[in-house]
């Protein structure tokens, strides 16, 4: 576990080395705009991002009482390096043992080389990390059962949210966060960061963001991706065979697809996303849905599962907020409805009409 947030820790810093360059050279409003939210994703973010500004304010220091100038250090370190003689800093520390002491001006010299050829390699967009970085860093897997939810905040700083019987397996390298939906729903608090995406797989179709709140469920052989905040990219999971694959859809907030196999829609469908990701806070919201979806739903939390007995009120509609944990309210609530009659048993809840 502690090699795995070692390797994450690695991922922030060379994230922040590229924040680093980029501020460097002039950011647009909107790479603003991204850079801010990305230092408020994570403390770490900023931690690592404000280590690459004291080397630079150090670097200065050094080179500025330094009596050779930058680029002659620099070219007379890459000179050595490539001499075929010790490498620098085990010389270094031999003739500090030697000698005792060295110069100010010389100690200064060779730090103001070796430092800046390091952020030499920063401004190149080649850290040494990223070259020897294994494809994936990270693999983390979460599971609820019936009637359960659970929230996990992840490495990078998003959070997911698990409704019922849901399962997923996250997988973190250095190009994207790959999210892998078996069963259930999930809610995602993607946190930004540049150059890797957030990609839900379900089924069918995957989910495709960086910086968002979006909700992924699987219903049967269909996918349902419902975006909160930001924007989501929905594709095909899997390249169709023999045909083009469909165009990418595009969801912003409050807007809907589902997809199922064989079928893809044309555009989004406008919805209340906040009602349709009521489970987030244990409730279910419906108006004017059929009793037989709304039982459906129970079913997903109660111990005890609905059954609908008499054919004509599966398509009954009802309207209302219930907690999902509280199966004896709506229980009471579908008595409190004309020619409607509940038997609770033992193991199940039975609805007909009188």
């Amino acid at each position: 576990m502690a090699d795995n947030e070692e390797r994450v820790r690695r991922l922030i810093a060379q994230d922040a080395a590229e924040w680093f360059v980029a501020n460097r050279a002039g950011l647009s409003a909107r790479e603003r705009q991204n850079f801010a939210a990305w230092l408020k994703a994570s403390p770490l973010n900023v931690q690592e991002y404000l280590a690459f500004s004291v080397i630079a304010r150090d670097l200065r220091e050094v080179c500025r009482e330094s009596p050779e100038s930058l680029d002659a250090l620099l070219a007379r370190a890459q000179a050595e390096d490539a001499s075929a003689v010790t490498p620098l800093w085990p010389r270094l520390a031999t003739g500090l043992t030697a000698a005792g002491a060295w110069r100010t001006t010389a100690v200064g010299a060779l730090a103001c080389a070796v430092v800046g050829l390091a952020v030499l390699a920063v401004w190149r967009l080649v850290p040494p990390a990223r070259v020897s970085a294994p494809a994936v860093l990270t693999t983390l897997h979460f599971q609820t059962g019936h009637g359960e939810q659970a929230t996990r905040r992840l490495p990078d700083d998003s959070v997911v949210h698990l409704n019922s019987d849901s399962i997923v397996t996250i997988r973190f390298s250095d190009q994207e966060r790959r999210v892998e939906l078996s069963s259930g729903e999930a809610d995602f608090e993607v946190a930004h960061a540049p150059g890797r995406a957030f990609r839900v797989v379900a089924g069918v179709a995957a989910a495709i963001a960086v910086g968002t709140q979006f909700d992924v469920r699987l219903q049967g052989a269909a996918t349902v991706v419902t975006v909160l905040e930001g924007r989501v990219s929905v594709v095909p999971s899997a390249r169709p065979d023999g045909s083009a694959a469909p165009a990418d859809i595009q969801l912003g907030p409050n807007e809907q697809v589902t997809v199922a196999a064989g079928e893809w829609p044309d555009k989004p469908l406008a919805v209340d996303a906040q009602r349709s990701t009521s489970w987030l806070h244990r409730q279910i919201a419906f108006d004017h849905e059929p009793l037989e979806r709304v039982a459906d739903e129970f079913n997903r939390y109660s111990a005890k599962p609905i059954e609908i007995a008499t054919p004509a009120l599966r398509k009954l509609e009802i309207s209302g907020q219930f907690a999902t944990d509280d199966t004896d309210a709506f229980v009471a609530f579908l008595r409190s409805l004309q020619h409607v009659r509940v038997e609770v048993t033992a193991t199940r809840i039975i609805v007909s009409q009188n």
